[in-house]
């Protein structure tokens, strides 16, 4: 990823921060959230990864209960290739969109 790039996403996406099992804060930039296969899920870089080349995207599942939006880790490796090609792809489309 080009510093022109990483600075357009510190500057385009929104952070969120979410609480590990072992109870400390975590920061990442929301990316994007997209449905698949009937599930919905947003694609997160670690707020600490983003200068890196090649950054490491999660994806995490979002579930809807009576008191708010949960976001579970996937890590089923099937999955994981299955979402990073749809996330890819709509990437792909976002950009020949503004074109």
């Amino acid at each position: 990823m080009t510093d022109e790039m990483n600075e357009g996403i510190l500057n385009e996406y929104e952070e969120v921060t979410f609480i590990n099992e072992d109870g400390e804060e975590e920061t990442f930039l929301h990316i994007l959230t997209f449905n698949y296969e009937g599930a919905k899920y947003a694609a997160l870089v670690p707020q600490d990864k983003v200068d890196e080349e090649i950054p490491v995207v999660l994806f995490m599942k979002i579930i809807h209960d009576s008191e708010g939006d949960i976001y579970v880790p996937v890590d089923n490796e099937v999955l994981l290739e299955e979402l990073f090609q749809e996330f890819a792809s709509l990437l792909d489309e976002q950009e020949d969109e503004e074109e």
